[in-house]
């Protein structure tokens, strides 16, 4: 362009008329110079691109979007030199201001192609989306926007950057301070990364945040967690690295999904088979062998102690509650929808005030909600009907109906023969 304004002697003899008209020369040549860039150039790489099958993402065509901004920059940056007249103090601040606006444009470049590489990430892998990089891809952006700006503004007052970084040893403490919770949030993502604790896609319970939900993101400072009820909670990345948290997904990971709920029993209609149960019980199949095995075994053991059989307290019996956890224990040993290779058993816990705790405890063969508690649930409709024919009941408070029919039942009131009243009275006066 310096060749050009040699070269053209019109308005020689007016210096400030020669000076706006180049001044309108270069604007005009910056915006010729975008067109040419953004319309024409760009158009035809991104045909090229789309008969590859490449660079559909937004973000890759947002990065050339910056870069083509840099055309009219240098445009002006090389151009502003070349005008007469121009002090050169403000060709300095032009092009100083040209200069940090290319690096500028550069940065937010470099930040969509991140963006773009992170989602290419994703879709190229196929378990790229349990592990997210967005975490550390925040951090790279965060590096690149500080190089950045440290270039700018030693672009902006001509200084070289040294200088500056020279000068920021002082406020290295307040930058740490500023930063706490960012290099906090970066440890911690670098540790849940490395020992692989959570991944997107993972359902996750933090008692302390009230989460319980599965994780949809993973970022820098934050993991979302959508919960069950579809709401959102962000969690603190720091949060899964210094307080405790539970991940199901060694469950999901199994198959296989635990059923560990009680039946309270009523401890009062705890007794012994009579012989009119044993006849009763024998009908079920799955207590045939164990009413047989059990009887022969409760023999010997009366037998070798000599007791008396009529003695409830020295001879041992067969229960309507032990024969009830054997018949739990068969029907889940041939449940189809019950796990058999894993823990399988019908225990009795500690007495409680409401009632003596039967626990099931056993696996269930999947892992999806709606069939899991299916299955829970038609367990216990069947053991809830089946337990009235073992005798036993299951503990309940008294409710609105039982204190309603107690209060309406009248306070019987004895009569007083009035004989017997003076007769009292009589022997109470001195």
């Amino acid at each position: 362009m310096a060749s050009i304004v040699r070269n053209f002697h019109f308005f020689s003899d007016y210096p400030v008329l020669q000076t706006i008209f180049w001044i309108i020369f270069l604007v005009l040549s910056a915006i010729i110079a975008n067109f040419i860039v953004r319309h024409v150039l760009l158009r035809i790489f991104y045909k090229l691109l789309s008969v590859i099958g490449r660079g559909q993402s937004a973000e890759f065509h947002a990065a050339l979007g910056y870069l083509a901004n840099i055309a009219p920059t240098l445009v002006i940056y090389h151009g502003i030199s070349a005008i007469p007249g121009l002090p050169a103090k403000l060709v300095t601040v032009v092009q100083n201001v040209s200069s940090a606006f290319t690096i500028f444009v550069i940065t937010l470049a470099i930040s969509s192609m991140l963006t773009f590489l992170e989602r290419a990430y994703y879709t190229r892998r196929g378990r790229a989306k349990q592990r997210s990089i967005k975490g550390l891809v925040q951090v790279i952006k965060i590096i690149v926007f500080i190089v950045a700006a440290i270039l700018i503004i030693a672009t902006l007052i001509d200084k070289s950057p040294l200088v500056l970084l020279s000068g920021l040893g002082a406020l290295a403490a307040v930058i740490m301070l500023i930063s706490q919770d960012t290099l906090l949030s970066f440890v911690a993502g670098v540790q849940i990364a490395t020992t692989d604790m959570v991944r997107i896609g993972d359902w996750i319970t933090v008692p302390s945040l009230n989460a319980d939900g599965d994780v949809i993101d993973m970022a820098l400072h934050t993991v979302k967690v959508q919960n069950f009820d579809k709401t959102i909670t962000s969690v603190p990345t720091r949060k899964l690295v210094t307080e405790s948290f539970i991940n199901w997904r060694g469950m999901q990971e199994s198959g296989g999904r635990r059923i560990k709920r009680a039946l309270n029993i009523d401890q009062t209609s705890i007794r012994f088979l009579t012989d009119e149960d044993y006849e009763k019980l024998n009908e079920h199949r799955a207590l045939r062998n164990y009413i047989r095995d059990k009887n022969r075994e409760i023999a010997d053991w009366n037998n070798n102690l000599s007791a008396n059989q009529e003695m409830i307290a020295s001879a041992r019996r067969l229960t309507n509650i032990g024969t009830f956890r054997a018949y739990i224990t068969a029907y889940l040993g041939n449940h189809p929808s019950i796990l058999q290779d894993s823990t399988l058993m019908a225990r009795l816990m500690a007495p409680t005030p409401t009632g003596l705790p039967l626990e099931i405890y056993c696996f269930t063969n999947t892992v999806k909600w709606l069939e899991y508690e299916a299955i829970q649930s038609d367990i216990f409709d069947h053991l809830y009907s089946v337990l009235p024919s073992f005798g036993l009941r299951v503990f309940q408070e008294a409710s609105g109906n039982f204190t309603q029919l107690v209060t309406s039942q009248p306070i019987p009131v004895v009569e007083i023969p009035a004989a017997k009243m003076e007769s009292r009275g009589a022997k109470a006066r001195p």
